[in-house]
């Protein structure tokens, strides 16, 4: 990570983690919001999260919610959920998503029932107002993943891009403390009462820029 404090790299991915949800009106009604954020961010962040947020607030929703559909759901190579790019559409991919959900479990953090626990999104947001330890295990665990989109993203010329170099930024470095809780969250599993069933979505709840309801 670069020389980000915690409170920026916080900032930064919350409004990453808005600015990647499908386009809606109720994010188009909050982009003053969401741009009086990003313009405290420094450059490695700011930058690209403003001309990010310059392309939204200039199109018609309706062609950026097109753009959207085209991007993340039409192509597998800009999935944004994180197991895809690790386990596919395997058996295995069941007990990675609830590895995330049980790691939201044990910090206190409510996720609900819209997104799958390993959304980019969910995890972002998880990392900036859940537990930060934790959500920078998660990240620095798929960082891979993360790196993967941002260059599917960019090869596909789409302005999600600039949003994922906004998320690449802030991709801890992999400290000693940070290397345990991966072994941790590794070591722990799915919860035993949950095996064997099929994972179930999360909601997101994005109350420090407003809440998402």
């Amino acid at each position: 990570m670069t020389n980000l404090d915690s409170q920026d790299t916080a900032t930064a991915r919350l409004a990453a983690s808005w600015l990647l949800w499908y386009p809606d009106d109720e994010l188009f009604e909050r982009l003053d919001e969401i741009s009086l954020a990003v313009n405290s961010l420094p450059a490695q962040t700011g930058t690209p999260l403003k001309a990010f947020l310059g392309k939204l607030s200039s199109t018609p929703l309706i062609e950026m919610q097109a753009d959207f559909v085209a991007t993340f759901d039409m192509k597998r190579k800009a999935s944004p959920y994180l197991t895809y790019w690790t386990d596919g559409d395997t058996r295995n991919r069941g007990q990675a998503i609830l590895r995330f959900k049980q790691a939201y479990l044990a910090a206190g953090f409510d996720s609900g029932s819209r997104e799958l626990a390993d959304h980019l999104c969910v995890v972002l947001e998880f990392a900036a107002i859940g537990d930060q330890l934790t959500g920078d295990a998660l990240l620095a665990e798929h960082s891979g993943p993360i790196h993967l989109l941002r260059d599917a993203l960019v090869q596909l010329a789409s302005p999600y891009s600039q949003v994922l170099d906004a998320v690449v930024a802030t991709l801890p470095q992999v400290t000693s403390e940070i290397q345990a809780r991966i072994i941790q969250l590794a070591a722990q599993g799915p919860p035993a009462e949950e095996v064997g069933l099929e994972p179930f979505p999360v909601f997101v709840t994005l109350d420090p820029i407003g809440g998402r309801r």
